[in-house]
């Protein structure tokens, strides 16, 4: 097993660069000593592109290798991968429609010490908006590999989002499926567990009479899963922007009346810096604070 989600991404490039003779991995100089730490940077000289500091051209770069029948794979951190090069990605991928993977490290606030520049908890619903992207939010480095796999084999557009912030197990990975982690009654209230924030929703409901459908899949969103739970209240724990997934959760149970408490990231700027458990416990996404938003919820029904 891969120690953390960056080791599982290396390792996962280089079955892509072995199994693969048409993937190449293009990078703005962020990952170039992991990869060759690694040894896949001499062994496969010719599929490593490097274009600097330069996100924007990295996203021209990757995207004209796609439209020549490559299978890119960019990696950054994330407000660089994703919200500099936003534009880009827009013209030269989703609306030329080519394929590519988009691996991002830093989540919202892994590197809360290098300051707001490292940041991005609008990561998710910033992609959301661009048609046909799959979105995986992995919570564990075994289903990191699993998904890094199927984006490797897929000939789509594909975002997984990496992060240090680990549940303590890998559950089953099925991408666009929701794992069922803890069943309940039909009809009981029903908490969505995005990716890393699992250990810290079971510890706060553990006394709760609650269903517990784990997501390391948000994009395609599995509503068939959720709507047969038979839950009228739902509690959705994200690891970004609070709401990101509720319109998701609207959408599948759109005939069915329904409470939804969202929580995850608060839009809100923290001008300090602080640890990532710091930034973790200031925007209530720590267990005991959940148990407080999630049984106030409860109560309220």
């Amino acid at each position: 097993m891969a120690a953390t989600m960056r080791d599982a991404f290396i390792e996962a490039t280089g079955r892509m660069l072995e199994n693969n003779a048409d993937s190449v991995v293009v990078l703005a100089d962020i990952g170039i000593s992991q990869f060759k730490e690694a040894g896949l940077y001499d062994r496969f000289p010719d599929r490593f592109i490097n274009c600097g500091i330069r996100e924007q051209l990295m996203v021209g770069v990757a995207a004209g290798l796609a439209k020549e029948g490559f299978r890119p794979l960019l990696h950054s951190y994330t407000p660089f991968l994703l919200e500099r090069p936003y534009e880009q990605i827009k013209i030269d991928f989703a609306h030329l429609n080519l394929g590519g993977v988009f691996v991002s490290i830093g989540a919202s606030f892994d590197s809360s010490l290098s300051g707001r520049t490292h940041q991005a908890p609008g990561d998710v619903g910033l992609i959301k908006l661009l048609p046909d992207f799959d979105i995986y939010v992995p919570g564990h480095p075994d289903e990191a590999a699993t998904l890094l796999d199927v984006a490797a084999v897929d000939d789509g557009r594909v975002y997984v989002r990496l992060t240090e912030d680990l549940n303590s197990s890998a559950r089953p990975v099925v991408p666009g499926k929701f794992h069922v982690e803890r069943k309940a009654a039909d009809g009981s209230p029903t908490v969505i567990a995005v990716g890393p924030m699992l250990d810290r929703v079971l510890e706060a409901t553990a006394a709760l009479d609650m269903t517990v459908l784990y997501a390391t899949s948000v994009i395609p969103f599995d509503g068939r899963t959720l709507r047969e739970t038979g839950a009228t209240e739902i509690v959705l724990v994200e690891p970004y922007l609070q709401g990101t997934s509720a319109a998701e959760i609207s959408g599948a149970l759109h005939d069915r009346p329904h409470r939804l408490l969202s929580i995850g990231v608060r839009n809100m700027e923290l001008r300090k810096y602080g640890s990532l458990e710091d930034h973790i416990q200031a925007h209530g996404l720590d267990a005991d604070s959940l148990r407080d938003s999630i049984t106030g919820f409860l109560s309220t029904g």
